[in-house]
């Protein structure tokens, strides 16, 4: 059997994607909304969580900070973006290319902290 490297990815989200990702089992993104062109899961745990903490309890009354895995050599393909501070890192992927990316989702999406109003 042969592994592959993973990449540990981390998504900062919403209650609404979050019961649209336990329903396909915590194994794939749910598709972008017309509004949104692209999937930006972020390279670290901290900037996951000023968003989930910051962002997404002040939008939705809630925010979740999920990790997953995701074969590297898949990843390659999308270069890392820096959308602010040196720590502020994101993979765009094109919402066309989500399914894809779901398809090289190594075991389980996982939420790893939780934050509400």
């Amino acid at each position: 059997m042969t592994t592959h490297a993973t990449t540990t990815l981390w998504r900062p989200t919403g209650p609404v994607e979050l019961e649209l990702v336990a329903a396909a089992d915590w194994r794939a993104w749910p598709p972008r909304l017309p509004e949104q062109p692209i999937f930006y899961p972020v390279l670290n745990e901290d900037y996951a969580i000023r968003i989930a903490r910051d962002w997404n309890v002040k939008h939705d009354g809630a925010g979740f900070v999920t990790r997953f895995e995701v074969d590297t050599e898949f990843l390659a393909r999308y270069p890392v973006q820096q959308a602010g501070g040196k720590t502020i890192l994101e993979l765009w992927v094109p919402a066309e290319e989500l399914a894809e990316l779901n398809a090289h989702i190594v075991g389980r999406i996982e939420v790893v902290h939780e934050f509400r109003a």
